[in-house]
Parts: C-alpha cells; sequence; structure tokens
C-alpha cells in the first residue's frame, strides 16, 4: 500500500503528465486554433458591428508569440477603420489561463487607424453603441469600475514596444488630422517617439520621451516640439476657432492602486507657456507661462473627488482645491478653493497676460489670503452653498493699470463702445451742461432704478450673494447662463473701465475691478451712483440722465414725474428697444403698464413711497421729446387714407 507521500508524488506526476499534454496538444494544434479563434472574432465583427474583419495571415512562432499580416477592419458601406500590414505580440501562457492576460512586447508597422465623419455618417458608430444587457438601475461602484477599465487598458500596453510608421488619421466633415509615428520604441522602460502632424492648417514635428512602465503603474513623459516652434494644439482651431499652443507638457503618474476598497491615483501634470486663443475667451492671446497641478483621485463606491492634498499652481499663486461628485444619498456636487496667505503683487504679476489687461502695471503692497466653498444638491437646489471669503493684511493699491478706479471721484470723459467703436465724448462733470448731480436728479427716478436694478445697493460690497446663489441655481437648472446676478456697481464698472464686448476676460476683471472698488472705498456709494445716473446708456446715442430726461419729455431730470420715472427704470436693461413698449398709437402696451405698475408696488411695500405720492400718478406716458420719432406710430396720411375707403351711403344718389 502506498504512503501519503507516495500518493501526494504520484498525484504531482499526474498533473504534470497532463500539464505536458495538454502544452503539446497546444504547440502541436496551436495554428488551428488561432484560425478557429480569427473565424469567430469575424463572425462577431459581422453580427454584432456590422463590420468585415480579416487577417491574411497568421501563425504561431514558438508557444507564446503571434504574428499576423494584413488586418484590416472595414465597417459596411463606410471607409476602412483599421489596416495594418504587421503585428507581432507575445504574452505569458499563465496569464492567459488566469484571464489576466498581459503583452509581454509588441511589433507593429505600416498601417493606420482611420475615424471618418461625412454625410454618411460615421465609420465607428457600431463601436458606441450600448450594452444592452448592462443594467440601467444597477448602481456603479465607481473605484472597481475605474480600476478595472484602468488595469484592461494599461494590460494592453506592452512592456516592450516597437512601432513604426502607422498613422492614425481624423477626417470629420473636411477637417483633416493625420498623426504620423515615424518611430516608437519602449524598451528598458525608457519610451522615444516621433511624431509629424499634418493638418489643413499646419504641418509639424513632435516627440515623447520619458520613462514607462505599464505593469507597475507608473509614468513619467515628456511632450514637446521636434523643432524651435510651439507645439499647436490640432483640430480645435477648425473646428471650434480656439488657437492654442504650448512649448511642452510634463506627465507623471506615481501610484495607482486600490487601498480599502478605493482607488487612488497620484501624480503631476506641468505646462509651459500654454497660449489660447478665441474671441469668446480674450480680443487678444492667453498666456499662462508656467502651471501645474500635483493631482490625488480618490475614487470609491459612491464618489469621485480630487482630493484636498492635491494642490496647483498658476505661475506664482498656490491653490489647494477640493472637488467631489458624491451620490451616497443625494447627488451632490462640492467644491472648496484655498489660496494660502500670499503677497498681493505676486498675485497681480502671475494673472495671465491677454486675460487681465486692465490689471497690467498695476502694483501692491499688503498679503491676502482666500477661501471658497461651493455646494449643489441636484434633488434640493434651494439648499445650494456659496461661501467667498477673502482675508486681507494691509492690502492696499498703490500704482493703477490701465483701469485707474480713482477717476470716479473726479471729472472724466467717457466714451461708449459698441462693436468695438468708439462712440462721441461724454464729458463727466459740471463743463457739460448735460451733466445733473445727485440731489438734482428726482428722488423718485432713485427710488426707482434702485428698486429695479439693485435694492441693496447701499449695503452691499459690490455682490449681492443671495441674488448670486439664485443665478448658480438658475443656470444649472436650465444648462445655461439664464440668469446674472450684476449689481449696479458692477454696471458701472463695465461701462466705465471696460468694453461690452461678451468675453470671459471682460467678465473676470468686471469681478475684481468691483471687488478692490467696493472693499477698498475708493468712491462714496452716492459718488458711484451719480457717475452711474449720468453714463449709462437712456436710449440710441443718449448717454446720462439730462440726455434722457430731454430726450424722451423735454424736463430737468429734478422734474421728473413718479410715472416718468418708472418708465425710465423699466428701459435700463434694454434702452435701444424703448419704442417696443408702444403701440402704434403712442400708448404703452399692457405688458410694459404691468411691469412699472410692479416696480411701484415694490416702492410702496418697502416704503419707499407713500400713497399719496401716487395721486395723480395714473396717467400714461406720454412721449413728448426727440424720442417720439422712434415710435412707430400710425401717420395722418395712413388715417386718411384708410377713411377714404370707407363707404359713406349719403354720398351716392340713388
Amino acid at each position: 500500500m502506498r504512503t501519503k507521500k507516495q500518493k501526494f508524488f504520484l498525484f504531482l506526476k499526474i498533473v504534470a503528465a497532463l500539464l505536458a499534454l495538454l502544452l503539446g496538444g497546444l504547440y502541436f494544434f496551436r495554428d488551428s486554433l488561432l484560425q478557429q479563434v480569427l473565424r469567430k472574432a469575424e463572425t462577431k465583427f459581422e453580427q454584432e458591428y456590422n463590420c468585415q474583419f480579416s487577417v491574411k495571415q497568421a501563425n504561431f512562432n514558438g508557444l507564446s508569440e503571434v504574428e499576423l499580416h494584413n488586418l484590416i477592419l472595414v465597417p459596411k458601406n463606410a471607409d476602412t477603420l483599421l489596416a495594418v500590414r504587421k503585428i507581432k505580440t507575445s504574452y505569458s501562457l499563465f496569464e492567459l489561463f488566469t484571464g489576466d492576460l498581459q503583452l509581454k512586447n509588441l511589433e507593429m508597422n505600416h498601417g493606420f487607424i482611420q475615424l471618418v465623419k461625412n454625410k454618411n455618417g460615421r465609420n465607428f458608430d457600431a463601436f458606441l453603441k450600448r450594452d444592452n444587457e448592462e443594467k440601467a438601475t444597477e448602481k456603479r461602484h465607481y473605484a472597481k469600475l475605474a480600476y478595472r477599465l484602468l488595469n484592461k487598458v494599461l494590460n494592453l500596453v506592452p512592456s516592450e514596444m516597437q512601432l513604426d510608421n502607422l498613422s492614425l488619421r481624423m477626417d470629420d466633415m473636411g477637417r483633416k488630422v493625420v498623426l504620423h509615428l515615424n518611430d516608437l520604441r519602449l524598451e528598458n522602460h525608457q519610451l522615444q517617439s516621433e511624431i509629424q502632424v499634418k493638418t489643413n492648417t499646419l504641418v509639424q514635428h513632435w516627440k515623447i520621451s520619458g520613462f514607462a512602465d505599464p505593469r507597475a503603474k507608473k509614468a513619467d513623459l515628456k511632450f514637446f516640439s521636434g523643432d524651435t516652434t510651439k507645439i499647436q494644439v490640432p483640430y480645435i482651431d477648425e473646428r471650434f476657432g480656439l488657437k492654442s499652443s504650448f512649448d511642452n507638457i510634463h506627465i507623471k503618474l506615481d501610484k495607482l492602486e486600490m487601498e480599502s476598497g478605493e482607488l487612488h491615483i497620484d501624480g503631476f501634470t506641468s505646462i509651459e507657456n500654454f497660449t489660447l486663443n478665441h474671441p469668446k475667451i480674450a480680443k487678444k492671446d492667453v498666456v499662462i507661462a508656467n502651471a501645474r497641478f500635483d493631482y490625488r483621485f480618490l475614487l470609491g463606491r459612491d464618489f469621485i473627488s480630487i482630493d484636498s492634498t492635491s494642490s496647483a499652481q498658476l505661475n506664482h499663486i498656490k491653490v489647494k482645491p477640493f472637488a467631489e461628485y458624491n451620490t451616497e444619498e443625494d447627488t451632490i456636487y462640492r467644491l472648496k478653493v484655498a489660496i494660502p496667505k500670499m503677497n498681493a503683487q505676486d498675485f497681480i504679476t502671475s494673472l495671465p497676460k491677454g486675460l487681465f489687461t486692465n490689471f497690467e502695471g498695476m502694483e501692491t503692497e499688503g498679503n491676502f489670503d482666500y477661501q471658497l466653498d461651493f455646494a449643489y444638491n441636484k434633488n434640493k437646489p434651494d439648499d445650494l452653498i456659496f461661501d467667498s471669503k477673502l482675508n486681507k493684511e494691509n492690502l492696499r493699491i498703490t500704482k493703477y493699470g490701465a483701469a485707474n478706479l480713482a477717476k470716479l471721484n473726479g471729472e472724466f470723459t467717457y466714451r461708449a463702445i459698441e462693436n468695438g467703436v468708439e462712440q462721441r465724448p461724454i464729458l463727466v462733470g459740471a463743463a457739460n451742461p448735460n451733466y445733473t448731480p445727485l440731489d438734482q436728479i428726482s428722488p423718485y427716478l432713485e427710488k426707482a432704478v434702485l428698486t429695479s436694478e439693485d435694492p441693496s445697493f447701499f449695503h452691499h460690497r459690490g455682490f449681492i450673494n443671495e441674488a448670486f446663489k439664485q443665478s448658480i441655481v438658475k443656470n444649472i437648472r436650465t444648462r445655461k447662463f439664464a440668469r446674472g446676478a450684476s449689481t449696479i456697481s458692477m454696471q458701472l464698472v463695465k461701462n466705465v473701465f471696460l468694453t461690452r464686448e461678451k468675453t470671459l476676460s471682460r467678465k473676470l476683471e468686471e469681478i475684481l475691478l468691483v471687488y478692490i472698488l467696493e472693499n477698498n472705498r475708493i468712491a462714496s456709494k452716492s459718488r458711484m451712483l451719480e457717475v452711474y445716473f449720468n453714463v449709462i446708456e437712456w436710449g440710441p446715442n443718449v448717454y446720462g440722465i439730462g440726455e434722457a430726461s430731454q430726450f424722451y419729455f423735454q424736463k430737468r431730470p429734478s422734474d421728473l414725474t413718479l410715472t416718468e420715472c418708472l418708465y425710465l427704470a423699466s428701459i435700463v436693461p434694454k434702452p435701444k428697444k424703448f419704442m417696443w413698449q408702444f403701440d402704434d398709437q403712442g400708448n404703452q402696451k399692457p405688458y410694459a403698464v404691468k411691469n412699472q405698475r410692479f416696480i411701484k408696488n415694490l416702492m410702496l411695500r418697502r416704503a419707499l413711497i407713500t400713497e399719496q405720492d401716487t395721486t395723480g400718478q395714473s396717467v400714461p406716458v406720454y412721449i413728448s421729446g426727440r424720442a417720439r420719432s422712434f415710435l412707430k406710430l400710425k401717420t395722418l396720411v395712413d388715417s386718411t387714407a384708410a377713411d377714404s375707403l370707407r363707404f359713406d351711403p349719403d354720398e351716392f344718389d340713388f
């Protein structure tokens, strides 16, 4: 009788014999098995993706190296998606059996991947369809899903690689981009690559070099130009009109691991001399000399986040960000931004060139720090949190840039800009006969405009937090900028110091200038309001209340009635369209009357006026000044012609 030890060795011998038999079978029948796999692939591509897949020649070299020749993938009635002359790769048999397949090396040459969109559709649509078997109601585990996908991608990146004469082509309705890979080598974890880029508008030579270890999930790569020019980002200039370029990008991945059910992704990305140009951003090139993002992404069962240990740097400005998307109970978006204590002058000089032109040349003293706390619950939008705080330390401006805010306190010349063209000069001062001091403007007008435009003007510091919150909520709900939160301070800065262009640059400058104006008490509230009344547009080529009161009513601003003031307040948002409030008889339309009644009732409720003030004020608005020529009135000739067409039986003798 065999002992336990003998039985164990006998078992090992049987297992070894079976493995040898299996490996022998695999070796002798490997080419047949490969052909069978390819036939299944051909069938799957045809049935599931309506594509023709073919390999002219396929064979094994040894037991774990596969060589394929002339691969072609062509969607039905569409352009070829993939064509490669030769692919050679190897893998581990053990990994093949365990299902964790990792490519050991890869050689590929003479081929292309081609993405085409034309009037007939896209040649890659079939591969974008969703899996119908996926349960839509099943909650995703973000960490596991991301880790599984990233692992699959990294496992397909071989540890050794040699690619020659390969191209990635894209044709989007005639907008063509070709990335031609002349040579790529990955040996001993060192990556070197040369890429020729060609579009309808440029030809460039790019290089990629650095460290890459897909098995250890680490990389340290630099992307830069192969000649003396900056790298220009292709396609987006033709597609979106956005021109962008940079000197180099540095990308490093230090960690990609699952720990206690959470996925940690650590590393950094930096860019030098990043340049943007788009009419919606700014009038000129926006240049960021140096930017860096040291990131730590955390993914769990119910959340995706940028951890608070991450940091971002824009020139000398350092930022500590935290962002999270959480679905544990409700769908919640969180954002926290902190700028640690820094020198104010370093902040001014670090602002991107071209984005804050009015701040160029500004000089400051002192320090500051800043915190932003934002949270939005998709199911409870009214509970939005928006808390913005700036703490100052001996902060003051010693020299202004292009926007000299101090000029508000004296006499100056104002020129409105329409479509980039300067309008006639308006002198803001006593030498202008139309200039009207605040105490010579009807109190009704001041109260009506404040009620309509900015009720808390004399109490806020440039921004109304609650209005800002409501604006954010509405814009998120509608998924567009459907509502602003503009105060009189913001309108004043926009009119006096900025253009009317609708750009990101102009809006950012407006916010910063308003903050500086209001929080450094550069001008009093009364002075700001007085300048506001004397520079804003009240109609076509009508600037200031002195011109407006004559243009509409042939009066001085001090003589305006409550009804006339309510009318003037109602046209401030759209002064050039005032004529559409009136019908062909010169009477205000019902919606305009209703709007002015609403403003009046608000003034009554807030005790800004009394019932006695409204006595005798029910008379309709009558435009008597030059503005009447802008109304679309029925003329006397029209009335006479209409009367002549009427049938009068007394004119005829029967």
